[in-house]
């Protein structure tokens, strides 16, 4: 599923305060806080039956988040490039 439609509410909400450019990128810095939120909780309760002193190895939804944060931070580039080029001319 898309970042724009999990995050829909949060988009609209941050894009409507600071703009779509700066709204996305305050939304990319939550999923990434979210991640890293979740690799912490992943740490400490789910640890490896071969070696109990590391994680489990089940990132998925860790990557979600972080391929999430990864498309804001494109369309971000790609507005800032379009606004960059519309000035130019």
């Amino acid at each position: 599923m898309s970042i724009f439609h999990t995050r829909r509410d949060e988009l609209e909400k941050y894009e409507f305060m600071m703009g779509p450019a700066r709204g996305r990128l305050a939304v990319s810095l939550d999923a990434l806080t979210d991640a890293l939120i979740l690799i912490g909780q992943h740490g400490v309760y789910c640890t490896s039956n071969r070696n109990p002193s590391k994680p489990a190895l089940d990132l998925e939804t860790v990557m979600t988040e972080i391929n999430g944060a990864k498309a804001l931070i494109q369309s971000v580039m790609q507005e800032l490039e379009q606004a960059r080029e519309a000035n130019q001319t």
